[in-house]
């Protein structure tokens, strides 16, 4: 009797389990696909300040009474503050005012023989410096989300100091000129970005001073400055 009831519950559940697989299950219901927002274009716009500094390397050229020093080399580096204010127009046109203020350590001197020739003891050179340059420029250019690329100009303001060494004498005066250059700026995010760029620097003519000078009046000196410099900036967008 028990071998029929055991062969009887095995043949219940094979044709259970044959029935099971008869059934069509229900098709798996597609999952919605995710929604990626974009990320928010960057604005530019804004007051900001920062922290610049960089190389300066360029020439200066003494002349006087048909006498002439040549183009001789200067060169230091800088290191200041910057403080601006960008505008951006429609999709990516940026403008902008930027000023500076660094301190600087450029210097250069010639001792050739014109130098002798104002007076100076023999084997003397004319020696320049200049301690701060300032510049007050406009930026304009397009931005590419987080990359903006820019020309820039406007005026330039710093010190030139010239002597006869010996007895260098340093004789100071404040000199107007002009600059011009272009860079390229990214932002890291939303209020910081960091900057590369390149200044061409001309300082003008400067008349020198007797004292400074020696005992020719009427002598010139020029200084112009190519500067590489990078920076670091804050901005308060608005």
């Amino acid at each position: 009797m028990k071998p029929v009831v055991i062969a009887a519950i095995l043949s219940l559940l094979c044709a259970s389990r044959a029935a099971a697989a008869d059934v069509d299950l229900p098709a798996p219901v597609p999952r919605a696909p995710a929604n990626y927002l974009p990320a928010a274009p960057v604005n530019w716009g804004g007051v900001y300040i920062g922290t610049n500094g960089g190389y300066g390397f360029g020439s200066s050229n003494w002349n006087f009474t048909g006498l002439s020093t040549g183009n001789f080399a200067t060169n230091g580096f800088l290191l200041g503050g910057t403080l601006g204010v960008n505008y951006a127009i429609g999709s990516g046109f940026v403008f902008g005012v930027e000023g500076d203020m660094d301190w600087s350590t450029l210097r250069g001197n010639s001792s050739t023989a014109a130098c002798a020739g104002l007076g100076a003891p023999p084997g003397a050179a004319c020696d320049i410096k200049s301690e701060w340059l300032s510049t007050a420029r406009v930026r304009a250019g397009y931005a590419f989300d987080r990359i903006f690329l820019f020309a820039t100009g406007g005026a330039a303001i710093g010190d030139l100091q010239v002597a006869l060494n010996p007895p260098a004498a340093f004789v100071s005066t404040t000199q107007l000129g002009w600059t011009l250059g272009a860079g390229v700026e990214y932002a890291f995010a939303d209020n910081v970005t960091a900057k590369v760029e390149y200044l061409y620097v001309d300082l003008g003519t400067a008349t020198c001073i007797v004292a400074a000078c020696g005992t020719i009046t009427g002598a010139t000196v020029s200084l112009t400055e190519n500067l590489v410099r990078a920076g670091v900036n804050y901005k308060f967008s608005w």
